[in-house]
């Protein structure tokens, strides 16, 4: 009798630690959602707790190596996968649009905390290296009363490779004949000038620091950690503000093709605000543990629909239903 009630006993603890056992989804890539992303993370797990879900911001380079290595579960990028990195996996990827936001030009000027004007010249020069001094006379003209310094300006770029760093330099390629002869896109490119930091945090870090710095980051790391952002010059002429708003204009018109990826260069509204763009989480479209392909799901559906609430406090850009509405129809493919 003993022995029988020692194996019912056995039976019963193995069904409950089986019933509380926990799916571990780990997934790494680009810093540009991170926030949000865990964000997501910490919240899903609160509603969820047979999931947890770990994300490291590592730059869309290292996600993308990391989710071709099969090292994570999800990777993220901000620029689509190439066809030698799709080949890798075997073809067995989804790219699915989970946010979007912009990439503003921050800076540090002391004694101009607001209302700074950037010509398509402007910016493009600066980041070329040509436009040395703040009160350089294209800088000057487009900003009438306010008293730039002569002031040496310093350029702050990623270190690492960097999906922001393959939309923005998209764009200056877009804007600028000379930028795309001298420096093009990707990445990672060779700047000509400047200072590098690692993620979107470390290039924050060494604007705040740096006296005379700009550089490009994503608008919620500029907003939450109190960075001044210059107004930029769109291809109708307007100078619009970074905001969630303006950026939601320029995706307004975006229709997302069958394969989910659409890249916006340079749009051509009054009210575009000139460098906005989708961002992508990397999933398997099958996956060998029947357990990982079911947490995958669930956790990207709540950041669709529950997590999408959280997105303009940290600085993105509500998905569009209409964009929701395909990406889950994508996602439910998933097995």
């Amino acid at each position: 009798m003993k022995h029988i009630l020692a194996a019912v006993a056995v039976v019963i603890t193995g069904l409950a630690n089986q019933a509380m056992a926990v799916t571990a989804l780990n997934g790494s890539g680009a810093t540009f959602p991170a926030p949000l992303y865990l964000r997501w993370a910490s919240d899903f797990g609160k509603t969820n707790s047979s999931i947890a879900v770990n994300y490291q911001g590592v730059g869309s380079g290292a996600g993308v190596k990391q989710f071709g290595d099969g090292i994570t579960d999800f990777g993220a990028s901000d620029v689509a996968m190439t066809d030698a990195e799709i080949a890798k996996v075997g073809g067995n990827v989804l790219m699915l649009p989970a946010t979007a936001g912009t990439i503003v030009l921050a800076y540090n000027i002391k004694g101009v905390e607001g209302g700074l004007k950037l010509s398509r010249a402007a910016y493009t020069g600066i980041l070329l290296g040509t436009l040395k001094k703040w009160n350089d006379p294209l800088i000057v003209k487009d900003n009438p009363g306010i008293a730039l310094p002569s002031l040496p300006v310093t350029v702050v770029t990623r270190s690492d490779g960097s999906g922001t760093t393959a939309v923005f330099t998209a764009h200056l390629d877009a804007v600028s004949p000379e930028f795309a002869s001298k420096v093009g896109s990707g990445k990672s490119v060779t700047w000509p000038v400047g200072l590098a930091g690692k993620g979107n945090d470390g290039v924050t870090a060494l604007i705040k620091q740096t006296p005379g710095a700009i550089g490009y980051v994503e608008f919620g790391y500029a907003d939450n950690n109190k960075l001044t952002m210059a107004s930029l010059q769109n291809k109708a002429g307007n100078f619009i503000v970074p905001t969630i708003e303006s950026g939601a204009a320029t995706l307004a018109s975006v229709v997302l093709p069958e394969n989910l990826r659409a890249f916006i260069t340079d749009p051509e509204g009054a009210n575009d605000y000139p460098i906005a763009t989708f961002t992508w989480l990397l999933v398997k479209k099958s996956y060998s543990d029947q357990r990982k392909a079911s947490a995958v799901k669930e956790f990207v559906n709540y950041g669709l629909t529950i997590g999408q609430q959280a997105a303009p406090g940290l600085g993105y850009i509500t998905l569009p239903a209409t964009v929701v509405a395909k990406v889950q129809a994508a996602l439910e493919t998933v097995k």
